[in-house]
Parts: structure tokens; C-alpha cells; sequence
């Protein structure tokens, strides 16, 4: 699939002007606009994210709201300014957002800042950077880094990256302090904010204000032992709420729903292939169709490009008559045959298709558990949506097309997995039916998930929201974008759009956090302080991922609570300090174990580079990202804990290990 995504994105790339829409005109900025930072001349925005940026809001879950104003936001060298209407939105900032700031000549591991390597650090009493929750007192973990891409030293980000997601709508102060350089020597903190951290000023002072507004960061700061002398910079800022965070995708699911009532989804089905022995030994059958959705996208249709339509309150809204047509596939086992099959989605990988679902590792494991499998185009995220994609890299005005229209996806989803399990849906209709009328489908048990890849990383969202779905496989996941493009592999093609619209690596970086900020409504990131609420997850890693980032999967599993399989590598194979720190163990004395839980496949591959670059071959060999959906021991495992709830040890006693494809 990596390949074929490539050979697109060389078309594409060529078609983006023609087929991405032009950005719409700038609106007004939000009436609270007080400018750059003055802690941080070096760019504006910095550090980031930053209430500075927040205006007081009392109709908000935090009390504040994000108000970025048009000359905030950083143009990209061919565009015009940043309508910041879609960010002024949150009543705070991304609860996996990186926090970035700028320290010239700043030397990490003479600093002692934590690395990924050693998290625990980051915890320690004398820490050199201090993350705090105000509310709550707690140390917050986390680990530091340069960014390994910057070309300018005098341009390079500190970036600090939360081991797990900050608490929905919980406020945080960071302090900075004794930074050094590479010859151990302190660097001394800059005037601005020296002024700020010392004695009271005047009302005239121009920084009069903002030392009134870190005020209380500052002394949550010294309430936890963080005293002013030797701060390099503190700053503080208000993690967005659960509802600022998903109540888009809320307000789609109970709107749509609602008019369905009871209903079953309107749904056509448009083909049907029965399958030899000789042809699939494994498939019986193929069913293709089309599901009707509401839709709440601004153009009828929804073709890519839209964003959701919004009444005047800001809340999505349905276009009088607008229509989603959801085109789906199905694979239904020969087993289903003797045994009526249970139903389970399956989400593809980045920016791909619903034909994922006929390949060879889905179709061994419909057989292996007996399970019918379908998808749709996770529409935002698919191959039809790469223009606007690369077009949003150019243009950021276009990037709030991306989750917006993946919400629509994510809806279009929900509707399929009703339609499976509604006695009038699908198994109504001949094609879920043998010669005889019998149902080839069980809806007496919901619908299970299984995505890989990028269907892992949006699958948690789809999951969180689900009224039908209680249990999934986020196969080779993580969540976070903004933590997982430098990281990956599959990167590099965009990469190239991005270098020519914004060529410092700088501003990249902070980029790349306004749009996790706005992704958040349609990725895991958003969801997951809430995820296993009410739903049983099941991660699979490989070992090494070049696409996929280990680090990005740790900070899902720590903050979801999912347990870890142990042993989970072999010894000395981890370079970390603790390997896996932060993600309770679970012994394969305490299977099967009902909750959930990650379980690490080993094929050999290198240990992935512990600075945010990609692992890229031959360099880091064979890259395992496909080897644990091809192993028939990572399948049995993913249908018991489907089909019962349990997680179950498929490895001995040693740590699982997959067989590297090709």
C-alpha cells in the first residue's frame, strides 16, 4: 500500500493547485488580539502553547478561549494571512500538544533534560524543565529534545513532548530553568522575561501586563518548589475540554442519529461476487454497496475540500437535504456459511481506501474468527482527499478540511456498523443471506473493530463515539499527528510541500502544533483521556515501526491505561533507561486479562532512532509496520479478545515475535 500511496502523491502533487479550493477570504479576528509574546522576540507564538493566546470566556468549560489574531498565526511564504477562525474555536490547547520554545545554544544532555530514553527523569526534584498542573500539584512527565531536523542552530526548537496527554481543561505552568550550553556554562534568561520574574513594575511598564498575567503561574511554580532565581522562562496554558474537543463529532453522532431513530440506515447494495474455493479458499463471498448519511458538510455532497456547515453558534449543522453517500465492501468468510459471522469494521491505512479490506491479512483472519468484515472510505483521510492534503500544507487556511471532513468519515462509519447489526439493516438483505434465507450475519453481540496503521490512529476516535462498537484493535497505532509526521516515513513525500511553504524549521514546528490543535476533532488525540471510559482497547505494536512511531504508541498506551504484555522485548533490546516506563506491566501469570491492554511484536528490526526522525531503510532495516497483522499468533490473539472481551497470551513466556514480510 506504501508504494501506491507514494506513486499517488507524485500525481497529486502536480494536480494540487488544480484541485485544491482556494482559500477563503480572512474573517475578522477575535477582539482580544495583544500580539507576540514579548517573553520571546524570536518568533511570534512562542513559547507555544501559551494563554497569552487566550482570552477569558465564561461560557466556555475552562473559562478561556483560544484568540489568535491574523497576524499571529505564521503565513506560509506563498499565502496570504491565517483566517484563525477554526482554532479560536477551542477554549484551550491540544492535550498532546508539544511544547516548543526557543533556547539559543541550549545543550540537552548537559542541561539534564529528560530524554526519551530516560522519562522518569523528568520527574526528579531538581528537573531543568517542570511541567505542573496548578490544580491538581502533580508533576507532569514528559521528555525534551532538539528538533534533529533544524538546518539553522540559532533557529532550532526545544521541543517538550508530554510521556502522556495533559487532562482535558486542566491549566499547566512550565518553568524553565539553568539551562547550559556545551561547555556546561548557565544561559543567563532573557531581559524580557528577567523583568517579568523580578520585582513588581509599574502600570506604564510595557511589560507591566504581561507580568500581572503570569502572576499565578509563577507562584504555582514556587508552591511546588520551583523558586524564580534560576529561571531561564515559565509561561503557563489551558488544556482545551472534553467538549471543546469533541463535541463536532457529538454533535453529528446525536443529530444524525436522532433522525434515524430507529430505524435502520438507507442502504443499497450495488454488487455481489460469490467467490470459488479455488478462488478464496477463505472468502465466500463479496458484497459492495452504498449507505446514505446525513451530511453536515458545507457542499452538497461533501466532496473533498468541505468543512463542516455551522449554524451561528458554531455548531455543525446539517444543509437542508444534504446527503453523504457512503460507497462500502464487504468480505464475508465461508465459515459464516456454517456459522453466522460476527460483524466488524475495518479501517484502512493512511489515506487509502475501503478495497484494504480485501487484503490477504483481513481475509485469513474473517476466516480465522469468522468474522465479516467491511469498510468505507475514512473520507478526510483518503486517497480521494490527497489534494487537499498537500494543499493544506501550502495553505493552512485549507487544513481545516482535513478533520472536519474525517468527522463526516467517522459518521459515515458509525451508520455502517448500525446497518450491520440492525435487524432490518444488512442481514435483511439476500446478499447476508444463504440459498436457504439463513443470516450469514450475528448481530446479537455489536460490532468489533479492527483498523491498521492510519485506521488505528483515527479508529480510537471512531471507537470513543461509537454506540454500537465496545471493543477494538488499533493495529501498528499511535495517535498525534504533530508528534508522529517527523517521525515517520511515509512523511517524506509531504515533507517536501512543507519545506517549500514554510522553510524554517522553526516555524514548522509550530505549525505542525496549530494543526494538531484542529486535528484533534477527528484523531485518537482528542479522545483518548476518555477512550476506555466505556470501551475495551487492544494495541499491537511493531517493534521498530518506520511509520508509526513506538514513542507516539507509549504516550496512547499511558494515557488510555492499557497494560503492557511483558516480557515484552528481550533483554537489552530497549535503549531506554526503563524500558516502557509509565505502562503498568501485566505478567503472563495475570492472563487472560479483561481491559485493555499493548502487545509489542518483535521482528528483528532495529531499536528506531531516539531523536524525532524517521527510521528509513536499509539504515534501520526492514521496516516491520505489516508484520503483525501477517501473524497468524497476533490474529488469534486480536479474535479472542474481539469475540470474548479477554486478552489472551499467544506467546509463552517469551516476548511475541512476527515474522518479517515483504
Amino acid at each position: 500500500m506504501r508504494q501506491r500511496l507514494l506513486h499517488g502523491l507524485a500525481a497529486a502533487l502536480c494536480a494540487a493547485a488544480v484541485l485544491v479550493p482556494s482559500a477563503p477570504p480572512a474573517r475578522a479576528a477575535a477582539p482580544h488580539t495583544p500580539g507576540c509574546d514579548p517573553l520571546a522576540a524570536a518568533e511570534c507564538l512562542l513559547p507555544f502553547p501559551n494563554d497569552w493566546y487566550t482570552r477569558p470566556d465564561p461560557g466556555t468549560d475552562t473559562g478561556r478561549r483560544v484568540a489568535f489574531g491574523t497576524t499571529d498565526l505564521p503565513r506560509a511564504t506563498t499565502g496570504g494571512a491565517i483566517d484563525p477562525t477554526a482554532w479560536n474555536r477551542s477554549d484551550g490547547f491540544s492535550p498532546g500538544s508539544t511544547l516548543i520554545a526557543q533556547v539559543p545554544g541550549i545543550d540537552p544532555v548537559a542541561t539534564g533534560a529528560a530524554p526519551l530514553t530516560d522519562i522518569g527523569r523528568s520527574l526528579a526534584p531538581d528537573a531543568p524543565v517542570v511541567l505542573l498542573d496548578t490544580g491538581t500539584g502533580e508533576r507532569w512527565p514528559y521528555w525534551a529534545e532538539l528538533d534533529a531536523n533544524a538546518t539553522d542552530p540559532a533557529r532550532r526548537a526545544l521541543l517538550i513532548h508530554p510521556a502522556r496527554n495533559f487532562r482535558d481543561g486542566h491549566h499547566y505552568a512550565v518553568a524553565l530553568r539553568r539551562p547550559k550550553d556545551s561547555a556546561g556554562h548557565t544561559i543567563p534568561a532573557a531581559a524580557p522575561f528577567a523583568a517579568v520574574a523580578g520585582k513588581p513594575l509599574p502600570p506604564g511598564h510595557p511589560l507591566h501586563a504581561r507580568q500581572r498575567q503570569l502572576r499565578p503561574a509563577l507562584a504555582a511554580l514556587r508552591g511546588a518548589g520551583v523558586r524564580s532565581e534560576g529561571l531561564y522562562l515559565a509561561w503557563d496554558f489551558t488544556v482545551a475540554s472534553t467538549r471543546s474537543l469533541t463535541g463536532d463529532l457529538l454533535a453529528l453522532r446525536d443529530d444524525a442519529f436522532r433522525r434515524l431513530g430507529d430505524r435502520a440506515p438507507d442502504v443499497d447494495i450495488t454488487d455481489v461476487t460469490d467467490l470459488t474455493a479455488e478462488q478464496d479458499p477463505r472468502i465466500a463471498r463479496e458484497v459492495t454497496g452504498r449507505i446514505r448519511v446525513p451530511g453536515y458538510l458545507d457542499r452538497p455532497g461533501g466532496p473533498p475540500g468541505s468543512v463542516l456547515h455551522r449554524g451561528r453558534d458554531g455548531t455543525p449543522r446539517r444543509l437542508p437535504r444534504n446527503t453523504q453517500i457512503a460507497t462500502f465492501r464487504c468480505e464475508i468468510p465461508r465459515a459464516a456459511f456454517r456459522t453466522p459471522s460476527r460483524p466488524s469494521l475495518y479501517g484502512h491505512g493512511l489515506l487509502g481506501r475501503r478495497s484494504e479490506v480485501g487484503a490477504g491479512n483481513v481475509r485469513a483472519m474473517a476466516a480465522e474468527g469468522d468474522f465479516t468484515f467491511c469498510a468505507t472510505d475514512w473520507i478526510g483521510m483518503a486517497e480521494e482527499d490527497i489534494p487537499v492534503v498537500l494543499g493544506a500544507l501550502a495553505d493552512p487556511n485549507l487544513f481545516p478540511a482535513v478533520p472536519e471532513r474525517t468527522e463526516q468519515g467517522m459518521l459515515n462509519a458509525l451508520f455502517l456498523a448500525r446497518a450491520l447489526i440492525h435487524p432490518r439493516g444488512l442481514t435483511a438483505d439476500a446478499a447476508f443471506r444463504d440459498d436457504t434465507g439463513r443470516p450469514l450475519l450475528d448481530v446479537r453481540h455489536g460490532v468489533a473493530y479492527d483498523g491498521n496503521s492510519q485506521g488505528g490512529i483515527l479508529g480510537g476516535a471512531l471507537l470513543a463515539v461509537s454506540p454500537d462498537i465496545r471493543r477494538g484493535v488499533l493495529g501498528v497505532t499511535g495517535m498525534n499527528y504533530g508528534l508522529l509526521l517527523n517521525r515517520s516515513a511515509d512523511f517524506a513525500p509531504f515533507q517536501q510541500v512543507l519545506d517549500q511553504s514554510y522553510p524554517d524549521r522553526l516555524r514548522q514546528q509550530i505549525v505542525l502544533q496549530l494543526f494538531q490543535m484542529v486535528w484533534d476533532r477527528g484523531e485518537t488525540d482528542g479522545y483518548a483521556n476518555h477512550l476506555t471510559d466505556h470501551h475495551q482497547v487492544l494495541m499491537h505494536i511493531a517493534y521498530g515501526d518506520h511509520q508509526v512511531a513506538n514513542a507516539a504508541a507509549d504516550v496512547e498506551a499511558r494515557t488510555i491505561g492499557a497494560r503492557l504484555l511483558t516480557p515484552a522485548l528481550a533483554p537489552g533490546r530497549s535503549p531506554d533507561t526503563v524500558p516502557y516506563w509509565g505502562i503498568r506491566p501485566l505478567a503472563r501469570g495475570q492472563l487472560p486479562h479483561r481491559g485493555s491492554a499493548m502487545t509489542v511484536w518483535d521482528s528483528g528490526t532495529p531499536s528506531p532512532p531516539t531523536t524525532n526522525t524517521a527510521p528509513t531503510e536499509p539504515e534501520y532495516g526492514h521496516d516491520p509496520h505489516s508484520d503483525p497483522r501477517n501473524s497468524s499468533a497476533a490474529r488469534q490473539q486480536k479474535v479472542t479478545f474481539l469475540t470474548t472481551g479477554r486478552v489472551i497470551n499467544v506467546c509463552g513466556n517469551t516476548p511475541c515475535t512476527a515474522v518479517p514480510t515483504s
